[in-house]
């Protein structure tokens, strides 16, 4: 997946997300972050990156996200390892 494909589908992702009044005060939670730093960094790959590892933390969260924007259930995590620090993912 190209670089610039990733990006918008994490920014999708942001986007499902902020709407989401149940998941996003847990993603900030676990982030670290705030609302602020939602709007400040919705640019940045890294953090895109962090918003996609948080969505593929839960199979329905996955499909809950790809239904809504009419995705396959693969490309958020093809999305997440087109983005910086992929190799710092680790699954165990």
């Amino acid at each position: 997946m190209e670089r610039e494909q990733a990006q918008i589908i994490a920014l999708k992702a942001l986007a499902w997300l902020v709407g989401n009044e149940e998941l996003c005060p847990i993603f900030l939670g676990s982030s670290g972050g705030s609302a602020d730093d939602l709007r400040g960094r919705a640019g940045d790959p890294v953090f895109q990156a962090s918003v996609l590892e948080f969505i593929t933390m839960d199979d329905n969260w996955v499909m809950a996200f790809c239904d809504a924007n009419d995705l396959k259930y693969d490309q958020p995590m093809r999305a997440r390892y087109a983005l910086p620090e992929s190799e710092n993912v680790h699954w165990t």
